[in-house]
């Protein structure tokens, strides 16, 4: 994964000499998300900067990639995971010039098909900007569900800019906006178009269909399979909780053998690395170890502490480009962690997002009251992840240069894991016919992989699960630093989605510093709360109405009853290692 920095719609004469500085110091400002290496395509009508983070053909695949008659330049965010797939099955021969995984799409282009089907034939995470200069068109496309930032926005001289990160337009568009998930943008035709429908979407769609065990477990090792597209060292972050616990122990299965040969050969770097942070005492430490235990990665868990995550989040905040509660508790201790890994020489891991939106895991859905409701919690959740999980991810990762990969949103997968009735997903007895437990089916599918203590291990938010003492603090901090009167202006202060909490007004103020125009805010949704998710959350029990806090524990009902046999669960599995 890298950073892109585009600017189109070049006026007649446009002086390069000092538009391409400009672009260069622009794109400078993201280069934490591409250390390795820096390129420019630049001519009468367009800039294309690309910052390179180096995972795939790390000695060729630079960047802009351009077509063998120089009239095509491309700069892409994003890894295509079915390229090779891709290369087999073109109609039309294309002189490929390097190995990179993404010049599939000056391929794809070239072809001369519809832009929006062959993107959809793409599986991948994926964000970018493409210049024909023999047509004078330019396109611009981001994957699905976002998992790659991108944003545009206008010049005061009418310019189109493009960027993988805010912070370099914010200060030069006054319009500056995300630019949406599944979407292409033709400037041929001036239209933004949606490109990825599915049938799924609608619960009709799927009222009554089945998908095995066997059947989910197949297509989600597949989808890890595809994901350890690598030729740099990689790892798996590890909490111990379910998600990240599965793909570790998947990603295990295939660490010796390189995937870039079909698993004909010996891996470069056979031993996998798996990755954890708390507080000292946290929680999640504990399950990661012994969930490495059991899958046998050679584990690194790092602490910190509250004050270390305190000094951090200034920085946070502006790398994340949020002032979301639960985003910036979630991504502190994410961005430590990455600043970790990449001094072990790791430059990309897989991560567990997605899984609860797929398979329902947050807490409010045991008080979900029927299938219907349920699936279309699920879609609503999975068209958000790009303003949450997966812009946490992908930004506290990708501020020291490590790229986070997300099995669970894999394109292939979620076409496997979303076509079921939603009632099989939803919350059940486990196996001692106890309490109702979260995202069953998912782990009945995966009955010996892990620990039984970590495969029926409750939910836990990261940011609860790094350590209580986290949350607890920077509630504690905030009201230390932020007056009554203060909160009670909000409103003053912040037209546009004031602050609710006193921990919600400090990170608005922090990112005021470096987002101050209201189209930055406007960026951010009107708020979050895991226990508030929705006005259709909110119905499902009057409880979660009062509810301002967006940790997992504020479904209270659903977290205790799980704490009381948290170590009933894990000691024994601890016991068995």
């Amino acid at each position: 994964m890298c950073s892109i920095l585009c600017a189109f719609d070049l006026r007649p004469g446009a002086d390069l000499r000092m538009l391409r500085p400009l672009a260069m110091s622009l794109s400078a400002s993201q280069r934490h998300r591409g250390p390795d290496w820096s390129g420019v395509h630049a001519d009468a009508q367009a800039l294309l900067v690309h910052e390179r983070l180096a995972i795939v053909d790390p000695a060729g695949g630079a960047q802009p990639l351009r077509s063998a008659d120089g009239e095509l330049a491309l700069a892409v965010n994003g890894e295509i995971y079915n390229h090779r797939d891709i290369r087999d099955r073109l109609e039309q021969a294309y002189a490929f010039g390097s190995g990179s995984d993404c010049e599939v799409i000056n391929a794809l282009y070239r072809s001369g098909g519809d832009v929006g089907r062959w993107l959809d034939d793409l599986n991948g995470i994926f964000a970018f900007a493409l210049w024909d200069r023999a047509a004078g068109r330019f396109v611009i496309a981001r994957d699905p569900l976002g998992v790659c930032p991108l944003y545009w926005g206008h010049d005061g001289d009418g310019r189109l800019w493009v960027a993988s990160e805010m912070k370099a337009l914010a200060r030069l568009c006054e319009d500056v906006a995300a630019f949406p998930p599944g979407h292409w943008f033709d400037s041929e035709t001036g239209e933004l178009r949606r490109y990825h429908r599915r049938a799924w979407r609608d619960y009709e769609a799927t009222r009554g269909a089945e998908v095995s065990p066997a059947e989910l477990r197949h297509a989600f090792e597949r989808a890890v399979h595809r994901q350890l597209m690598s030729d740099v060292p990689y790892g798996v972050l590890l909490s111990g909780g379910l998600d990240s616990s599965l793909v570790a122990a998947c990603a295990a299965r295939f660490a010796r053998r390189r995937i870039e040969q079909d698993d004909q050969a010996e891996a470069w770097w056979p031993r996998l690395h798996s990755f954890a942070i708390g507080l000292d005492g946290s929680p999640d430490l504990a399950a990661a170890q012994i969930a490495a235990d059991a899958i046998g990665t050679v584990h690194h868990g790092f602490t910190y502490s509250f004050e270390e995550g305190l000094d951090a989040l200034p920085e946070v905040i502006r790398h994340v480009e949020t002032y979301d509660v639960t985003t910036i508790r979630a991504s502190t201790p994410m961005f430590l962690l990455a600043r970790r890994i990449r001094a072990m020489g790791v430059k990309m891991v897989l991560s567990g997002e997605g899984a609860d939106e797929v398979f329902g895991g947050y807490l409010y859905f045991h008080k979900a009251p029927n299938a219907r409701e349920f699936h279309a919690e699920t879609v609503r959740k999975l068209d958000a992840l790009h303003q949450f999980d997966c812009l946490r991810a992908n930004k506290s990762m990708m501020a020291w240069g490590v790229e986070p990969r997300v099995p669970f949103l894999d394109l292939e997968f979620l076409d496997v894991a979303m076509r079921m009735d939603a009632r099989l997903k939803m919350a059940r007895p486990g196996p001692d016919g106890g309490r109702a437990i979260e995202k069953a089916v998912l782990r009945e599918a995966f009955k010996g992989y892990l620990p039984d203590g970590i495969l029926w291990r409750q939910k836990e938010q990261f940011s609860d699960g790094v350590g209580y003492g986290w949350i607890d603090g920077l509630k504690a901090h905030a009201e230390r630093i932020v007056s009554d009167a203060e909160l009670a202006a909000a409103a003053v202060r912040f037209p546009l989605n004031p602050s609710a909490t006193k921990e919600a007004y400090w990170y608005r103020s922090l990112f005021e510093r470096y987002f101050p125009t209201a189209a930055c805010a406007a960026t951010v949704p009107a708020g979050r709360s895991i226990a508030c998710s929705s006005p259709v959350a909110i119905a499902w029990d009057a409880a979660f109405a009062a509810a301002a806090d967006p940790s997992g524990r504020s479904v209270a009902g659903v977290h205790r009853a799980a704490l009381a046999d948290a170590d009933a669960t894990l000691q024994p599995a601890a016991a068995l290692l």
